[in-house]
């Protein structure tokens, strides 16, 4: 069964908040604030926030910054996860991952259509992890990045969410990168 074990104690994530956009600022990043709001109500530390262009390379090299910063447990990108020739984010994550989590953009796809219907077909959400981090890529808009936290995400960053969750992985992420 599907819940929280009220018994563990709470484990505090830090994440990285990354919007891809050729025109929001930290003024108007309403999904970015979504996020960075989400992340601190849960419990959990934000402990990048950024801005970057539609640019592949300039994704990728963000996303791979972020992996090596031991800092930063998990990343969430926000924008150019659509179908337009500037959409690149989803790109940019695949050159950088190690490992995808492809069930992730089948569980967004579920939790969009029943808010959206058949448009959830449009967004190619998705996710992976790279040198002991996660990181994933969000549509842009604000319904999208609620969606995605709320009912996906929130549980999957609570320690005590079972049967299981990405929390209590953490120390494995990167077991094939050590000496044996």
């Amino acid at each position: 069964m599907s819940g929280i074990d009220a018994v563990l104690p709470f484990v505090p994530v830090r994440f990285a908040v990354l919007t891809v956009s050729d025109t929001r600022t930290m003024a108007d990043d309403r999904s970015g604030d979504i996020l960075a709001d989400r992340i601190a109500g849960a419990g959990h530390l934000l402990a990048e926030r950024a801005i970057v262009r539609d640019d592949r390379a300039v994704i990728a090299a963000r996303l791979r910054d972020w992996c090596a910063d031991p800092g930063i447990d998990a990343v969430l990108t926000t924008g150019g996860t659509g179908l337009t020739g500037r959409d690149v984010t989803v790109e940019a994550h695949r050159d950088v991952y190690e490992k995808e989590i492809e069930a992730f953009g089948t569980v967004f796809t579920i939790v969009s259509m029943r808010k959206i219907g058949t448009s959830a077909v449009q967004s190619r959400a998705c996710a992976g992890v790279a040198g002991g981090t996660y990181l994933f890529a969000l549509p842009g808009s604000p319904g999208a990045c609620k969606d995605a936290w709320d009912e996906i995400l929130a549980l999957q960053f609570d320690i005590r969410h079972r049967p299981c969750n990405f929390v209590e992985i953490f120390p494995r992420l990167d077991e094939h990168l050590r000496r044996k």
